[in-house]
């Protein structure tokens, strides 16, 4: 039992250090997440002040504060926490068997960079598409979910508005998905990282966004404006359920997008009541 107290202090011990290292401008260019938000979060926020799609709403709109706050703590405080939990489940899974390949439907090792690279992100996508819809459609993970719906202005920050309890869901099931890929080596998957997160920050950004045709692929603005709005269709727990891609709710026929005006009212019914403070939203879904 110490071997798996001694992995989950040390994951921890490293995941800090790395994050340090990141600060200190001691790692990659290339590879420093910390940065590498940063500097993705301005030129996002650099759009909406040049380009706004709604007018009326600042560029310190309502909770800017709370969701910048949101970002750090879910990518990097929480993030090096948690490691040692993945870290004490991966050994649990080598203990019983289960190895990276365990799972693998097919070898990558002999492809192309780029080519496993595209097949991960897409992969990774899916499944992170799939737990979003149980996010919705479990009544008790909503309740959870329901910190990232109590955005009520939109902006590039919003992206990582959401409960620290997400984390403990999607990583598993994206370690599962990777396990899918035999022969990957993820050195380069800061590439797909930094995309995903760019993405994102569009997707939630105050600039209207269609990507014109490539809408049918790529999630944009105006799309996931939808995906918040208070108001959804009859007998649907959601829609618009796409991350980086909008494909999956064209294929499964999520996808709903009733006009491109950027006034829908965002938000869920009861929202009033929800805590309006960082500990109290992240407090509200262990509530019954």
């Amino acid at each position: 039992m110490n071997h798996y107290f001694e992995a989950f202090i040390n994951s921890i011990i490293g995941s800090l250090d790395w994050t340090w290292k990141s600060i200190l401008f001691e790692v990659p260019w290339y590879q420093n997440y910390f940065y590498g938000l940063i500097l993705i979060s301005l030129i996002v926020w650099s759009l909406e002040a040049a380009f706004p799609w709604r007018k009326n709403q600042k560029l310190l709109r309502r909770d800017f504060w709370l969701d910048a706050f949101y970002m750090f703590f879910n990518f990097f405080l929480f993030s090096i926490f948690i490691s040692g939990f993945y870290k004490w489940m991966e050994l649990g899974f080598g203990e019983i068997g289960i190895k990276a390949d365990s799972l693998s439907l097919f070898n990558t090792s002999a492809w192309p960079a780029w080519l496993q690279l595209l097949v991960f992100f897409v992969i990774l996508d899916f499944v992170q598409w799939f737990t979003h819809v149980l996010l919705h459609r479990i009544p008790a993970l909503w309740q959870f979910h329901k910190v990232h719906h109590s955005v009520k202005e939109m902006g590039f920050a919003a992206h990582l508005r959401y409960h620290w309890m997400e984390n403990i869901l999607y990583k598993p099931l994206k370690t599962l998905g990777v396990m899918v890929i035999g022969g990957f080596e993820p050195e380069q998957a800061y590439i797909v990282h930094f995309a995903a997160i760019t993405i994102g920050h569009l997707n939630h950004a105050n600039v209207k966004i269609t990507w014109g045709p490539l809408k049918y692929v790529f999630n944009n603005s105006v799309m996931h404006l939808h995906h918040h709005a208070y108001h959804l269709p009859k007998g649907s727990h959601g829609v618009n359920y796409g991350i980086s891609l909008s494909i999956w709710d064209y294929l499964f026929g999520t996808a709903h997008i009733p006009n491109e005006d950027g006034e829908t009212k965002l938000g869920f019914e009861g929202d009033e009541n929800f805590p309006q403070d960082f500990v109290g939203q992240n407090l509200f879904g262990f509530k019954k």
